[in-house]
Order: C-alpha cells, then structure tokens, then sequence
C-alpha cells in the first residue's frame, strides 16, 4: 500500500525487431516510454531522427472512421439490450486475426459509403424540393420556360412585388405601346410573376416602364418544356430518390450485426494508436532503435528475462532524486484501499518519492460518508447497484472500476451507521405501520441514538472524529519530518500541538481550565518562537503561530461538524415526505409519495455527501502533510473501453 518504485530504463536494439519489441512490451503493459532529452546540436546525437507518424496516423484515421460509423448504426439500427451489458472477451489472437481485421474494415467501409449516399440523397431531395418551389408560380403558363425571342417578337419572363397590381402594370404598358401584352403565370406573399411579349420596336419603351414599377427579369433558361412538364418530372424524380433513400435506410438498419465488428476495429485502431504514438518517441538510426521509458521495479525481472530473446542491451536503474519530478506515480493498494484512487486521481497524484495518503484516508472516508447518509435502505441500494454492475459490466474505466468498489464500502458504511440510528428510508416502517393499524405499538426502529433527537450528542462525535482525523495527518506530518532529520521542527511544531491540545483538553476534563490553559500557553512560548532570530523574531513568531495555529485547527475541527448537518438533513428529509405520504390515509398513495421522496433525496444526497467528503479529505486532511504533483503512470498497454483482452 505505496507509491510502486520505478526504474529508468534504457533500451537499443535492431531497428529489424522495432515492432516484436513494441508489441511484446504493449503485451506486457509495463513500460511507460519517454521521449530522450537530446541535444541535437551535439554531434554524438547527429546519426538518430525521431520515428514517421504515418503509423499513427492511419490508426488514427481508421479509429476515427469506425466512429463515425457505430454513430450510423446508433442512428439507424439502435443496439438491443439493457444498461448493464457485459463487454465481449476476445483473446489477443481473435481481435488481431488479419481476416477479422479486412472484414472489419470492408464492414467500417460499407456503413459509412451508404451513409454518405444517404446524405447525398437527401441533399438531391433538397435540390429537387427547391427546385419545384421555384416552379411553383410559373405552373399555369402553357408555353415553354425556354422560349426565345426573335427577331420580331421580344419574350421575357420577369417578376415585381405582389403589392404592385396586375392592372397598374397593364396601364403603364399600354401608355408607351400597344404592341405589348403581359400574363400573369402566378403570385406569392413576395412577388408576382409575370410573361412580357412585346413587339421588338417597342421592347425599349416598355422595359422603361416596366423598370419604374421594380421589373426584374426572371432567368429560366435551365428549363426546358412548359413548367407543368418539368414539375412532372421532379415529382417522378423525387419518388425515385425517395425509393432509393427508404432502400439505403434499410440497408443500414440491417447492418446492426455488423456493430460487433465495428467495435473490435475501433479497439484495434486505439491498441494500434497506443502503440504508434510510443514509437513515435523513439529514436532511430539506419539500422537500430533507442528507447528511454520508466518500468515498475517489481516488473523490471520478467522484463529483462523475455527482452534477453532479443539481440538488445537495455538497463534499468533508480532515479536519482533529482529525477522524482519526471518518475510517473503508479499506486499500489489493496481491494480496501484502492478504490480510493478515484479521490487521490481527481485531487492530483502524490509526489514520487513522497507517501500514498490512501491506506490513512480510507477509513476516515467511507466512515464519513455513512456518517453523512445513515440509512439501511440507502446503503442497501448502493451496495445492490454497485455489486450488480461489478458483476454484470465489470467496469474497467478510468473512474467506473473506481467508482463502484467505492460505492459498495460507502453503503456498507452507510447500512452500519442507519442501524445505529434506526434510519430505513427514514422512518418508512413506523409510518406504514401505523397507517395500517393506528394503535400499533412499532412507532421506531431500534436505535442507538437519533439525530433529531440527539443532535448536541451527534455534534460532539463529528467533532471528535475531525480531532482524530487531523491528529492524524498531524502525526503523518511529524513521522515525514523525523524521516528527514527535522526532529526539533517536529517537536516544535506539530508535537508541541499535540501537546497543548493534551493539556487543554486534559484540563477541561479534570475541572482544571485555568491549570490546563496555562501549561498549554508555557508550551507554546517555550516552543513557537524555534527557528526565529532575536527576541522581536521570537516574540512575532509566538504571536503568529497563536494566532494562525488557533484559527486554523478552530476553523477546521468546526468543519467535521457538516458530518452531523447532513446526517440531519437527510433524516429530516426522509421524514418530511413519508409524513406527507401518510396524510393521504392511503397504503399506494403513502408508498408512491415517500419513494418518490426517499429517491430524490437518495439522489440528492448521494452526491451531496460525497463532495463534502471530498472536502474534509483534500482541505483538513490533505493540507497537514500531502504531497501532490505527481505524474500519472501511462504505460503502453492493451487497455479497451468496450471488449476485454484476455492474454493467451
């Protein structure tokens, strides 16, 4: 229950087994590969380059074409089954076996060429649908849309606002020529449309006219036939495309089978991906590899002993301390312990070098937090949801194989602590129990204490848990300061603490404030004046630390008392919407409004108390002796969202 020790590795080999070496070190999961610091101005590095990202990129764009279309087959043949699906189990031989990748591929290829002809259908559909818009108003004309002029004779088609009459324009016309006649073909909320044939000596004259009232010539020279011909063969046009649309649909919504394939081919490209961007930190010579990279010390034998198949030199070594910054931070804990990674993970790592605050948060965390909830029948559901999803999905995510292991400890917590103050979905029981029968002698559950009842009584625990737990990370602080030789600045510091809140607290107990406080104050002028220069350096440094350190454990032992107001909250709650549920006098009704009620504030605080638990844990625990900043371990792996590898 540590950091894992890390060893600096360092591997050439023949450029010629470049590719065994990355997959056998990708089979393993142990390496995490850097990239060299190298001064390429210094001629002893001219001979190497960096490694081509074609590899990786082609990964990259297979993975990212398999995306698009599991997309398509969500869209249009939306997978069967519930939530809790369990993912496929596929030996390394079966997801990189080349007939199942080509198949995969030619499947991949398949879904997105029929998606892309159904968006090019639907954009015909659009072009046919704005095409037939803008015959619309020309639908009544019998002649041509192509009709041309000629020598004689001038036709134009052309449209004015609708506001302008047919009968005003007629009258303009008329007045600078009688060899003129305009038809209206039809009209809009915009415009109306309008044919113009006119005599060639007076298409000037009439055009003028026209002009004043806004004309403008329509182009419809695309056209040929009479608008009714062509807004016929749009519409056996759009049937056509229509049928063809329905036949693609179909076709994609018969390719469900195919998402298993699709799947694979996108954990394929991210395992591939994983493994050229590790390539893509090597450097390479004409005829050989280097490798720089960080390997766990407990794996650094079973590494040595299957890299000594190949013809290699490689060595491992421990940092040196000036190199902690760089070492990457792997925790190593037990199943109590480790799902506590997820707190650690979204805080930030421990420093290499520095301590694992895990095995010494635990148990103040899954105590706290059943502390907060204090229901049997929340802890009940948490540990049914989180054991049904290990069992039937066996979470593997970077938070979920966290978050469920979590859930279940906290829900035991959470059972214990309701049993303690008789709390199952607050007072349920009772309640139904006297609905049912008025005189029944069950009005509670048996119980230890009650938080309504004895709520000084719970306030005064909460305290004394947060005065354990900063005790606690207090005695971290003073064991990490003995380790490095600052054994006065321990005892000065947070031994003199401990001792001052020993005395006062001892005092208070044996009726002897007045004795008590004075023995703390002599300890704290003996003591917080260490390390300050001067009588005026010391004097400061006495008034400082007074002032700082009282405030301090004052404001932050007042902070374990939210233990006590959420332990409260959802009490009250719970029995807010169960008494509301028995007003009804109904069984149903009381049982539909308290489950409703009890959900939402199962929901409300199962998230609730988890922040706050967060908080005690990063802020009054974490801040007397964490050590934070430290770089997660990423290793070249084989690691899959969706279908689990097994080794051969």
């Amino acid at each position: 229950m540590a950091i894992v020790k890390m060893k600096h590795l360092r591997l050439a080999a023949m450029q010629s087994d470049r590719e065994e070496l990355l997959r056998l070190l990708q089979r393993m999961g142990c390496v995490e590969i850097d990239e060299p610091e190298v001064d390429w101005s210094d001629p002893q590095w001219a001979g190497l380059s960096r490694s081509e990202g074609e590899g990786l990129s082609a990964a990259r764009e297979r993975k990212s074409a398999g995306e698009h279309a599991l997309e398509v087959l969500k869209r249009y043949a939306p997978a069967k089954g519930g939530l809790l699906k369990s993912r496929p189990v596929l030996t390394e031989g079966e997801l990189f076996a080349p007939q199942a990748c080509a198949q995969a591929q030619q499947a991949v290829e398949q879904i997105n060429d029929t998606e892309r002809r159904i968006t090019a259908l639907r954009a015909q559909q659009i072009k046919l649908q704005g095409q037939k818009t803008a015959l619309a108003p020309w639908l009544p004309l019998e002649i041509p849309l192509n009709t041309q002029s000629t020598r004689e004779v001038v036709v134009q088609f052309g449209t004015v606002p609708a506001a302008i009459e047919l009968s005003q324009l007629e009258s303009a016309v008329a007045q600078v020529s009688e060899l003129a006649q305009l038809t209206q073909a039809g009209t809009d909320r915009e415009s109306r449309y309008l044919l113009l044939v006119c005599h060639a000596s007076a298409e000037e004259a009439v055009l003028e006219a026209l002009k004043e009232h806004s004309w403008s010539r329509a182009n419809l020279r695309e056209w040929s036939g009479t608008a009714a011909e062509n807004d016929a063969r749009i519409d056996r046009e759009l049937a056509q495309t229509a049928q063809e649309l329905a036949e693609a649909e179909q076709t994609l919504a018969q390719q469900g089978g195919l998402r298993d394939a699709v799947t694979q081919d996108i954990e394929r490209s991210s395992v591939e991906m994983n493994r050229e961007e590790a390539r893509g930190r090597l450097l390479d010579t004409q005829s050989a590899f280097f490798l720089e990279g960080w390997i766990p010390a407990g794996r650094w034998e079973e590494a040595r002993q299957k890299l000594a198949a190949f013809p290699c030199a490689c060595q491992a070594e421990d940092p040196a301390e000036e190199e902690y910054a760089k070492v990457p931070v792997q925790l190593e804990n037990n199943w109590f312990t480790r799902p506590l990674n997820m707190v650690t993970d979204m805080y930030s790592l421990p420093a290499y070098g520095s301590l694992d605050a895990n095995p010494l948060m635990a148990p103040f965390f899954i105590l706290f937090y059943g502390m907060m909830m204090a229901d049997m029948g929340y802890g009940l559901l948490m540990i049914i949801a989180a054991l049904v999803v290990i069992k039937k999905t066996k979470p593997n995510g970077a938070t979920m194989r966290y978050m469920m292991p979590l859930m279940a400890l906290c829900g035991v917590s959470t059972f214990i602590w309701g049993a303690l103050t008789g709390g199952f979905f607050g007072d349920l029981l009772p309640q139904m129990a006297m609905l049912i029968n008025p005189n029944t002698t069950f009005t509670a559950l048996p119980a230890l204490f009650s938080p309504l009842d004895d709520a000084l009584a719970v306030l005064v625990g909460s305290l004394v848990l947060g005065v354990v737990q900063i005790f606690v990370g207090m005695g971290v602080s003073m064991y990490k300061q003995f380790k490095r030789g600052e054994v006065m600045a321990a005892l000065c510091g947070e031994g003199a603490w401990f001792l001052v809140f020993i005395l006062a607290g001892g005092g208070i107990a044996l009726g002897q404030v007045q004795a008590g406080m004075i023995a703390a104050l002599v300890v704290i002028v003996l003591t917080q004046g260490y390390g300050k220069k001067g009588i005026v350096g010391k004097i400061m440094g006495i008034g400082g630390s007074l002032y700082n350190n009282i405030t301090g454990y004052f404001s932050d032992i007042m902070s374990y008392s939210r233990l006590m107001a959420l332990m409260l909250a959802g009490a009250v709650v719970a029995q807010v919407f169960n008494k509301l549920g028995a007003i009804t006098g109904n069984v149903v009704t009381f049982l539909i409004i308290a489950m409703i009620g009890n959900a939402l504030n199962f929901a409300l605080n199962l998230l609730g108390c988890f922040v706050h638990d967060m908080r005690l844990q990063c802020l009054e625990f974490f801040g007397r002796f964490y050590e934070d900043g430290g770089k997660p371990f990423r290793p070249m792996n084989m690691e899959t969202k969706n279908i689990d590898i097994v080794k051969e």
